[in-house]
């Protein structure tokens, strides 16, 4: 067996085993010991993974993660999150559809300082959709944009996705970061018209609400500055190059906490479920990379990703056919794994075939976590409908898919001007100091 053929069914033993049920990170981490195995002796597998878990938990890059996690968590607990959905609520409210744009505007604002979407989902979904129920609005459409809005928080910086993106490409984390912005307030717009036009055609799935004075509305903006002060510190810092991205970190739960403590919503158990909730997903996200560099080892040994590579880059394919290739291969496996494993198993096999055919890797970073957003609302393993059926629990799985099936539209459309339109992803990046 050549060792290209090796890597070949080293991958379908992979998506077999996760296929009946084998923890991701398990999954692949056995099968990158046993390639390693039949490639270079029992011994050499075990150096690998007796280095590896080390390697990669002192990685100081992927410290980042828990210390967002943190800042988004000690954000929840000061009950920002609820002020946002009231002032877009209190500005937007009374439109057609007004209070489901509200609800999306909130998850980016909550996305700029949380880095996950599950938990912005979590956040938002716990704060509107009981509004959006109470105000009239069909439950496909109040569960569909808190899911789909939650998926910007691995878009919007910052985002635990772009920092393992940059882990296994060598690419400037901070520039990924930043690229994020102009991608995330472009979906956060498809999305709002997504809801507009719906509640256009009919009415009855998102009622007008309540008009306030404009006197309310700019009272209701004072209770924010502390987001904008936030992105402020984090984007600000990393795009001038006063901060590196773990510095920013670093320095933003600094800031959540004094707010906790300026806001008067500082208490011992909240600080320590956040510290816990923090500490878990860091556990959950490092095992899993574990497991990918193990696997990484086993596909560069077999040369796989170089010769596919190689391959692809010599058919002379046009760059749309390449793109479609790559989206539908995302939303195969987006369909049955987690979003952080496609990134990982996909990125290091696929990497080596951008680079080769010159496309901008900070652009096909972009479009990788817009790509992993869909699977977060595709059946059957959509995990933000899933944690919005753990909110709404009255409401059927196939309605919130339903809900969501617009806004993967407007996903799709996003990709094609991204793909039309490479700067939206790689301007930024290019003005960084």
């Amino acid at each position: 067996m050549s060792l290209e053929l090796l890597g070949l069914v080293g991958l379908l033993v992979m998506l077999v085993l996760m296929g009946i049920g084998v923890p991701i990170a398990f999954a692949m981490g056995l099968v990158g010991f046993l390639g390693m195995a039949y490639i270079s002796g029992w011994p050499g597998a075990f150096d690998i993974l007796g280095q590896t878990p080390y390697s990669i938990s002192a990685n100081y890059t992927l410290s980042i993660i828990p210390l967002f996690v943190l800042m988004g968590e000690l954000i929840y607990s000061s009950g920002i999150s609820e002020d946002l959905f009231d002032a877009s609520s209190k500005w937007f409210g009374h439109w057609r559809g007004g209070l489901g744009i509200a609800t999306i505007m909130g998850c980016a604002g909550f996305s700029a300082v949380c880095g996950s979407s599950v938990a912005t989902a979590m956040t938002m979904g716990t704060i509107a959709i009981p509004e959006l129920r109470k105000h009239g609005y069909n439950p496909a459409l109040a569960t569909g944009c808190v899911a789909a809005g939650g998926t910007l928080g691995i878009l919007i910086p910052p985002s635990s996705a772009f920092v393992i993106y940059g882990m296994l490409t060598n690419v400037s984390v901070s520039k990924l970061l930043m690229s994020g912005w102009l991608p995330g307030l472009m979906l956060m717009g498809l999305f709002i018209i997504t809801t507009t036009v719906l509640c256009f055609f009919n009415p009855k799935l998102g009622p007008s609400g309540i008009k306030f004075t404009w006197r309310e509305r700019f009272i209701s903006l004072k209770r924010i500055w502390t987001i904008l002060l936030l992105i402020l510190i984090i984007s600000g810092g990393m795009y001038s190059g006063v901060f590196t991205p773990n510095e920013a970190a670093a320095i933003g739960v600094a800031v959540a906490f004094i707010l906790t403590l300026v806001l008067r919503k500082f208490s011992w158990s909240n600080t320590l479920y956040a510290l816990r909730m923090s500490a878990t997903s860091a556990a959950m996200l490092l095992t899993i990379v574990i497991g990918a560099m193990m696997l990484n080892y086993f596909f560069t040994a077999t040369r796989l990703p170089y010769v596919l590579g190689d391959y692809i880059a010599n058919m002379n394919v046009p760059i749309f056919v390449l793109v479609a290739v790559i989206v539908i291969v995302h939303i195969i496996l987006g369909c049955v794994m987690d979003s952080m494993a496609v990134i990982i198993v996909l990125v290091p096999i696929i990497f080596p075939t951008i680079i080769a055919l010159g496309i901008d890797p900070i652009w096909y970073g972009v479009l990788t976590v817009i790509l992993v957003e869909q699977g977060l609302i595709t059946p059957p393993v959509g995990v933000n409908v899933f944690v919005i059926k753990g909110v709404a629990k009255d409401v059927p799985l196939s309605t919130i898919f339903r809900g969501v099936l617009p806004y993967f539209t407007a996903m799709i459309v996003s990709v094609v001007l991204l793909t039309a339109f490479p700067s939206i992803a790689t301007f930024v990046a290019t003005t960084m100091k």
